[in-house]
């Protein structure tokens, strides 16, 4: 989990719009995006700007009002795998996780494993960009408070990331699922 306004190793970059043009033209909360592993850059053009759009899309979809930001972090599989450790007791790397923040105006962390993202896009025959994107999408409805605990809740999930991927112009990334 990162503190606010904290910078991890490695190359960071925060490419987006100006504030003027955020609040008009991307409602909700400041979306800053880490490129901690490089090799996001090399699988996924643009990265940092698909990045923050899921993440706008999905907070949009959430349907909440708040103010202040979250963090994306974009890193190879040993910094997700470290992170898994520390705070699930889950020696492995994951495809996303989700830290709400613990702060005022600190809305939360999500952090994503490189490796894993191929290996699951590769092993389900879709872009990394596209699984890049739902991944983040559900990251983010985890920061606004969903879940998939129960069956349910899993399907609301689903059918809102659904959702999300259609205002990206992507594939749904539930569709030939079973």
């Amino acid at each position: 989990m990162m503190e606010p306004g904290s910078r991890s190793p490695g190359r960071t970059v925060a490419v987006g719009p100006t504030e003027d043009e955020a609040s008009e033209h991307y409602p909700g909360p400041e979306v800053e995006v880490i490129v901690a592993a490089p090799g996001w850059r090399a699988a996924v053009p643009r990265v940092e700007d698909l990045a923050r759009r899921a993440a706008q899309a999905a907070w949009a979809e959430a349907g909440l009002e708040a103010e202040g930001a979250f963090t994306v972090l974009l890193a190879d599989d040993a910094a997700v795998k470290r992170l898994n450790t520390d705070h699930r007791g889950k020696v492995k790397p994951t495809n996303v996780l989700s830290f709400p923040g613990e702060m005022p105006g600190h809305l939360g962390d999500i952090a994503l494993a490189l490796g894993v993202v191929r290996r699951e896009a590769r092993a389900n025959k879709r872009r990394v960009a596209a699984h890049l994107a739902h991944l983040v999408a559900h990251g983010t409805l985890h920061l606004a408070g969903h879940d998939h605990l129960q069956a349910g809740e899993a399907r609301r999930m689903e059918q809102a990331e659904a959702r999300i991927m259609r205002r990206l112009n992507m594939p749904n990334p539930w569709r030939g699922m079973t």
